[in-house]
């Protein structure tokens, strides 16, 4: 018989995340950071100053991007297990830091989707032996190297389908940033929840957790139903006001704790600064190696710019109603391809009777919101989702982010990863996918992973679980490098998708096997590098010049009207900083 070690009976207090990181977490352990609509990147900051060099570590999250960036910096991770490493701001790109990663530099990788990654952490949290997954199946690369953690096995109920087996995902210690806790340990998050509580129970240690602020008890037993890890479950936690700082955190004024955006401006810089190994390595000594602790970080970021992240923000004169859109300069290549992808999602909605879109980031997003409102605009409604939790968005016009606090606010319903990729997408089936590509091929297979010359492009992210299980269309400017006849990479597999679209009209087919034809055409506008004379004549001449596709023109082909002013004004006011233009 054995006996269970003693826990203490209250978390170890600390004075700060870097504190916290040095009395637990030992060279070669696996920590996990949890990620709701951000991630417990003071924590993370900690983890990168106590292991600097040491190639040690073994880092679990569903992202690596934005402040993460530290982790490849900082010399101290050996291997991380994730879904996307790359950038999301201002759009979904690579980052210059993971050219060599499929190489293993700067560190070994272990790709997975995000619900099967998100599934892994359940199973374990439910103490069970595997979990079973709809997603990375047969089709996908990302099942290489993973012979141990996965195994395909037929489907009970439809023998034309098969089901994966996923191993548990088990960290030693997973940090954890929440709205606030008593001193007991109980830690209250506010949704969007990504990845949830899972990963807190997932861990066989259990929770390192930082917070905004530590309150009375009395605070915290007034709100039980916000509870969302148990003081069972956190060994230690400590106060790190803007602990996930640069992303967001919601807090709903809980206790009194302002929530705060994106810092958008910091966000840039770090992007900027990856684009050369000096800036970035200046960018990690000034914001992480060379900073002592989460109190300087505070500092050096000051009380003005820390204020103008506050939001909800706080009573004043009301804001001045935006300026009208300017629709004076005609659309440009990418304009273009984002509203003919507007318009194809809308015609598939009132042709299939979806009730919900499910927008991947990129300019997949930009159209299922631009589609959403053309339909409100008839009487139409259709539910928009984003794979951390946001359901039923109504996106607020001006921020182009998918992941904004701003659009949470505005959301109907929030929720996390497996109520939204799974309950919203897999478990529907009036479920519309809209997705981007890097490269996609005749079959509709789509890569977001890895170019020819091996550089790392970005992961699945959600794609292959929104792929793997509900129809789809896919957005993505035409060339010959992004139309593909093979694929470099198998990220998502393309058996759902039946249409297509790119900047010069829609491909369609229909069903898996048959072929794509172009069935709407809209000549291609001058752009990236192309003179009205450098156009290809005609749709025969689009396909020819702008794909490496060999498919043929429908003899119905439909002449797209062109991009109209009210569409073109709606798509200016939701990004009139022209992110997407």
């Amino acid at each position: 018989m054995t006996t269970a070690p003693v826990r203490p009976s209250a978390p170890h207090l600390a004075a700060g995340p870097d504190e916290l990181v040095r009395r637990f977490v030992r060279e070669g352990d696996h920590v996990h950071a949890a990620a709701t609509m951000s991630r417990p990147n003071a924590l993370l900051n900690a983890v990168c100053r106590a292991f600097a060099g040491s190639h040690s570590l073994t880092v679990s999250t569903t992202a690596v991007h934005s402040s993460a960036h530290a982790l490849a910096l900082s010399g101290a991770v050996r291997k991380v297990i994730t879904g996307f490493v790359g950038d999301t701001f201002p759009s979904p790109r690579p980052n210059r830091l993971y050219r060599e990663l499929a190489d293993g530099k700067p560190f070994e990788i272990e790709m997975w989707s995000l619900l099967s990654y998100t599934q892994r952490l359940m199973a374990a949290a439910l103490g069970q032996p595997f979990a079973t997954t709809g997603s990375m199946l047969a089709e996908t690369d990302l099942r290489h190297g993973k012979e141990g953690s996965l195994h395909l096995v037929a489907h009970p109920e439809d023998p034309e389908r098969s089901v994966t087996l996923l191993a548990p995902l088990r960290p030693r210690f997973t940090l954890f940033h929440g709205v606030c806790a008593d001193r007991r340990g109980n830690v209250v998050a506010v949704p969007p929840l990504g990845e949830g509580a899972w990963a807190a129970y997932a861990a066989t240690e259990g929770v390192l957790a930082s917070v905004e602020a530590i309150v009375d008890d009395e605070v915290i037993a007034a709100m039980p139903d916000r509870v969302v890890i148990p003081a069972a479950r956190v060994l230690g936690l400590c106060e790190a006001p803007l602990g996930a700082h640069p992303q967001s955190l919601r807090t709903g004024q809980l206790a009194g704790i302002d929530g705060y955006l994106d810092d958008y401006a910091f966000l840039t810089d770090i992007v900027s600064a990856c684009k050369d190994p000096q800036t970035a390595a200046a960018w990690y000594e000034e914001w992480v190696g060379g900073v002592a602790n989460h109190a300087e970080y505070l500092e050096r970021l000051g009380e003005r710019r820390r204020a103008t992240l506050v939001f909800p923000p706080p009573p004043g004169p009301p804001a001045k109603a935006p300026a009208p859109a300017d629709v004076s300069t005609a659309p440009t290549e990418q304009e273009q391809l984002i509203v003919l992808g507007a318009r194809t999602v809308a015609e598939l909605v009132r042709e299939r009777g979806y009730d919900t879109l499910l927008a991947g980031i990129g300019t997949s997003h930009m159209s299922a919101w631009l589609a959403a409102r053309l339909l409100a605009r008839d009487g139409i409604r259709v539910q928009v989702a984003a794979e951390l939790g946001l359901q039923s968005m109504d996106p607020e016009a001006g921020d182009v982010f998918l992941f904004s606090q701003r659009h949470a606010e505005r959301s109907q319903m929030l929720t996390g990863v497996a109520e939204t990729l799974g309950g919203a997408v897999a478990a529907n089936p009036r479920c519309l996918g809209v997705l981007s590509a890097a490269e996609i091929d005749p079959d509709a297979n789509i890569n977001t992973t890895l170019l020819p010359d091996g550089r790392w492009i970005t992961g699945s992210g959600g794609a292959n679980d929104i792929a793997s299980s509900v129809d789809c269309v896919v957005i993505a400017v035409a060339s010959p490098r992004r139309y593909v006849p093979r694929l470099t990479h198998l990220t998502s597999p393309g058996l759902h998708v039946r249409d297509v679209v790119s900047q010069f009209g829609r491909f369609s087919r229909t069903g898996p096997g048959s072929a794509f034809e172009l069935t709407s055409w809209l000549p291609p506008v001058a752009g990236r590098g192309r003179t009205p004379e450098d156009l290809p004549d005609g749709p025969e001449g689009a396909v020819r010049e702008l794909t490496g596709w060999d498919v043929g023109v429908g003899r119905s082909l439909t002449d797209e009207k062109a991009v109209t002013t009210e569409e073109l004004a709606l798509l200016r006011t939701m990004d009139p900083e022209g992110c997407y233009r």
